[in-house]
């Protein structure tokens, strides 16, 4: 493609050299450039991608797209000055990969919760119903059955885009995406046509980048603000900040409940650890889910099929069928009679919310065990809040080790320990090794015992010192079961 055509829609400040020139490839990581090649120079978190540009060149660029032209810029490239990368780099990708979301319907979820749960069942239940779909999520992206590895919730816009094309190429009708904060502050989805957007909730998250929670709640809003009017906006009106997200959207917006009136709602008729039997829109369907807060979720998923044109007997059917996603409220039965609950919460509200679902199906007969930690180099407010929030709704509770990163563990429990009063503090045990915290929760557990073991869920590793390490839940807690 030639830089000309690869430039439609940007406004270049300034353009030194040729823009005949033919680009073969665009790159925001240097160390990947190959002869033929566009660098685009992002100023990012940690560094400035302008400080990379003579490996670029080095390694055969033949465009560069920056906000500084280097006095010493070589003539043999082309330099395209413009003044923020960050806003062009979406629309670049999407004009280089032939702008995928005009081939097909891309369906985008974002909130704090729940946004995996939706996204990947919209792609399971679609799938079921005979269409090719795609899935861009934090467990893994598909294009069809093809699972391609996700290294963050949104990847870049490069290959994201490169994503799309393929799920184009492999002839998917529909894609559904997760959405994080991050990826729209950073402007990762822009170029993007999105067919809807969903919104799950709201909580405290991610402050150590956004710093307020304005700014993290705004970073949302500004997603609805962009859907197109041909668009439809799912919100959820039971969450304060619900309405908030769609108030200046041009796209049409629609909204679930299920505690008051809206245009689609749902209640609980009978629930068990095997799934729930619901009253939704109307209609009764049985699904293997627990939990007030997946029926949010499933509400928000019967919401997008509805409007994406599917009929309302079709969709239960399917829904009925569907199984919870990896590492959220995943039950494993012991030997002994207790169960273990593996689930990825690791905000205060999930935490409160897997907690309640425990407690619904309990109903008072049994005991709730919780294993949970926090992060390292991440929000250190809402550690805590964590805390808290464990203790108000167990019986006991293991303080452990997450992804400690760069921090020492015991540094993140004391934080931890700090929200706690020292009555509270009977109630806890801290064990820094997070498999001896899971032995010893399935030591403690008696027949008809709830362990909770939160915060990894589906990730099978631990990030310690900047080195990822195998480990599981499941199979700690299977190792744990004998």
């Amino acid at each position: 493609m030639k830089l000309s055509e690869l430039l439609t829609g940007i406004k270049p400040t300034e353009t030194a050299g040729s823009a005949d020139v033919n680009i073969t490839g665009i790159n925001i990581d240097s160390r990947r450039v190959v002869p033929g090649n566009m660098f685009i120079a992002m100023r990012g978190t940690q560094v400035d991608g302008h400080q990379f540009i003579p490996k670029a060149v080095e390694l055969g660029a033949v465009a560069v797209l920056c906000e500084d032209i280097p006095s010493d810029a070589p003539a043999s490239v082309t330099f395209v000055k413009v003044a923020d990368c960050e806003d062009c780099v979406g629309q670049i990708a999407t004009t280089f990969y032939g702008n995928p979301t005009a081939k097909l319907r891309l369906v985008g979820v974002t909130g704090t919760n729940g946004k995996t749960t939706v996204a990947t069942l919209l792609y399971n239940m679609f799938r079921k119903m005979g269409h090719k779909c795609g899935l861009l999520s934090t467990v893994c992206n598909y294009i069809e059955d093809e699972a391609v590895p996700a290294t963050h919730t949104t990847p870049d816009p490069i290959e994201l885009n490169q994503l799309l094309a393929r799920m184009v190429e492999a002839g998917c009708e529909y894609a559904f995406m997760e959405c994080s904060s991050h990826a729209i502050a950073q402007k990762r989805i822009g170029g993007l046509t999105f067919a809807g957007g969903i919104f799950t909730n709201l909580t405290r998250d991610h402050l150590d980048y956004h710093k307020t929670f304005e700014n993290y709640r705004d970073a949302k809003k500004a997603f609805f603000d962009n859907l197109p009017k041909s668009a439809f906006a799912i919100t959820n009106a039971d969450d304060r900040n619900g309405m908030v997200m769609t108030q200046n959207t041009k796209a049409s917006v629609k909204t679930y409940s299920t505690r008051s009136m809206a245009d689609f709602t749902a209640h609980i008729i009978e629930c068990h650890f095997e799934g729930m039997y619901l009253e939704m829109d109307g209609h009764e369907v049985g699904v293997q889910f627990i939990g007030k807060f997946n029926v949010s979720n499933l509400l928000a998923v019967y919401g997008a099929a509805r409007m994406l044109g599917k009929e309302t007997e079709d969709i239960l059917l399917v829904m009925s069928t569907l199984k919870s996603v990896s590492g959220r409220l995943e039950p494993l039965r012991s030997p002994e009679g207790y169960t273990a609950i593996v689930d990825y919460a690791h905000t205060p509200d999930a935490l409160e919310n897997v907690l309640c679902a425990i407690h619904e199906v309990l109903n008072g007969k049994g005991q709730v065990i919780t294993v949970c930690g926090a992060g390292g180099n991440r929000d250190k407010g809402k550690r805590p809040l964590m805390a808290q929030e464990a203790v108000k709704q167990s019986d006991k509770v293991i303080i452990t080790s997450d992804n400690p990163r760069f921090e020492e563990p015991q540094d993140i429990i004391n934080d931890m320990l700090a929200g706690l009063t020292p009555q509270q503090k009977r109630k806890v045990l801290t064990i820094t090794d997070r498999r001896e915290a899971i032995r010893t929760a399935c030591m403690l557990a008696q027949k008809g015992d709830v362990i909770l073991v939160a915060g990894k869920g589906h990730e099978d590793y631990q990030d310690v010192k900047g080195v990822k390490h195998h480990f599981d839940d499941k199979e700690e807690l299977m190792k744990a079961f004998g």
